[in-house]
């Protein structure tokens, strides 16, 4: 091994030097006096990593890049705690940096940084790179469907025993749905069934590819990965079986081939809306930031929860009618409109989970008569005015209400998040409390009531369908928290069905 970090020292000199490892780049991907630097050498197929944990293995390193395509070489700079990695093409590669700029990339839990090199490729001496160049022939031979030539004794690369995966999810503190699994694995192939079900109190799945070869490298990037920032960590083996055989498509098992199934059962559709109708392909919390950001693992970490939205219409907007719609997908901690730019507010959010969440479905909506622009912002936080300097009462802050929907781990409402839709579920509904009542509290706001339908055992929700998303989105906003009398305040959310 020592004759890696020989070669390494020797073909990267000028850059270790340059890249001098400081105390303030502790944190990975990020760190201002990094950023000077980064921004002066070209994009390079050869990426420099660096901080990474003592003991990693070049099949982790090589993890990192499988995802954006063929990784074509690696050096590892052992003693030095760095690597070299070479990716097929110069597009897979600034696709990689730009990614990892916004989510951290993570080694073994530890922040890395990732950067272009100043060489355009990398020559190693295979003598002295013989363990490293065996573990990329076998994962070539993965990515190219083929078994290794030779056994390279390093990774238990035989032939794929199956299309089949089992996962399990180990400290599962954010719900994991089928959706997340499904966002998450179809990024190595077409993800062609997965059922879940819950075993020894542990969330467990099966899920099939179309091709073993998609799910060894599948296995290879993800397991011991965590889709959250430090929780939900995949554990991932093959199945003994080599094909699933899916009754139901419903939030349980899905057979994507087959949209034609069964919901199952008709009695559990009346329990809760997230299963009413089937599964229309609901895009649940962690999917859609998934989808957002096309990441492998849903890191929320080096990202702040706080956003902006921009072209407002600044006669209508308040931080109340922004609160109650960014509270849909996450716990709305502050709201400030900007005092010189009243079409643009900061919307903080408890987390960067959450704000991804509502950026990624709010995005691009029409809110009082304007499509709204949502991007993360550069703060960290909102920043509350001194006493007495908010007389227009821009700024509010929320972090004590009693509204937020997400307070409690595991509530139902985290798998009852969808996109904005013309069709609203509504709940908490009074007894006593007709159609015609609701039909008429929803029009007057100016809106078009389309369809209404009450839950069949239930009266107390109902589904209620507008003209448009933007009528919705302003029922919505208007009617969340509305008092129905005796202390009945009306329950308001996106639904995924339609009537």
């Amino acid at each position: 091994m020592d004759g890696d970090v020989a070669v390494g020292v020797k073909r990267g000199s000028d850059e270790l030097n340059m890249y001098g490892s400081s105390p303030n780049s502790m944190t990975a991907n990020g760190s201002d006096s990094k950023k000077q630097r980064l921004d002066e050498s070209p994009p390079s197929r050869v990426l420099h990593i660096r901080k990474l944990p003592n003991e990693v293995s070049e099949t982790e390193v090589i993890a990192l890049g499988l995802p954006f395509g063929k990784v074509t070489n690696i050096l590892m700079l052992k003693g030095k705690n760095q690597a070299f990695l070479e990716l097929g093409t110069e597009e897979a590669a600034i696709t990689m940096v730009n990614y990892y700029t916004a989510v951290t990339p993570q080694v073994r839990n530890t922040p890395v940084f990732i950067q272009y090199s100043n060489h355009k490729e990398l020559k190693t001496d295979s003598a002295l790179n013989q363990r490293a160049q065996a573990v990329l022939q076998a994962v070539s031979a993965v990515q190219d469907g083929s078994s290794p030539s030779s056994d390279p004794g390093v990774l238990d690369l035989a032939p794929p025993p199956s299309p089949v995966l089992r996962i399990i999810i180990d400290n599962m503190f954010y719900p994991v749905t089928l959706d997340v699994l499904q966002q998450i694995f179809s990024k190595f192939g077409t993800v062609m069934k997965i059922i879940t079900f819950t075993k020894n109190n542990q969330f467990q799945a099966l899920l099939q590819f179309s091709d073993p070869v998609n799910a060894q490298q599948a296995k290879l990037s993800l397991d011991g990965q965590n889709i959250y920032n430090s929780c939900c960590t995949l554990r991932i083996d093959f199945s003994k079986l080599v094909s699933l055989n899916v009754k139901y498509n419903n939030d349980k098992s899905r057979d994507y081939t087959r949209p034609d199934l069964p919901a199952g059962d008709g009695d559990s559709a009346n329990k809760d809306h997230s299963s009413l109708l089937g599964a229309i392909s609901p895009l649940s919390a962690a999917a859609a930031a998934a989808a957002a950001a096309g990441r492998v693992a849903l890191s929320g970490s080096g990202v702040s929860g706080v956003l902006l939205a921009s072209n407002l219409n600044d006669e209508m907007v308040t931080p109340q009618s922004l609160f109650t719609l960014f509270g849909v997908y996450g716990d709305v901690q502050r709201v400030k409109i900007l005092y010189n730019k009243k079409d643009s507010a900061l919307i903080q959010l408890s987390d960067g989970n959450q704000a991804q969440l509502a950026m990624s479905h709010l995005n691009g909506q029409k809110v009082f008569g304007k499509v709204m622009r949502v991007t993360l912002s550069k703060h960290q936080t909102v920043a509350l005015p001194r006493e007495g300097l908010d007389d227009q009462l821009l700024t509010k802050d929320f972090s004590g209400s009693p509204l937020h929907r997400f307070k409690k781990p595991g509530s139902k409402n985290f798998q009852n998040i969808f996109p904005p839709s013309a069709t609203l579920h509504l709940s908490n509904v009074p007894e006593g409390v007709t159609e015609e009542d609701l039909r008429l509290l929803f029009s007057n706001n100016g809106g078009t009531v389309k369809a209404f339908k009450f839950f069949q055992k239930d009266h107390k929700m109902a589904l209620i369908q507008m003209s448009s998303v933007e009528e919705a989105i302003q029922g919505l906003i208007d009617l969340h928290n509305y008092d129905m009398g005796g202390n009945h305040h009306l329950k308001v959310s996106f639904s995924k069905s339609t009537i």
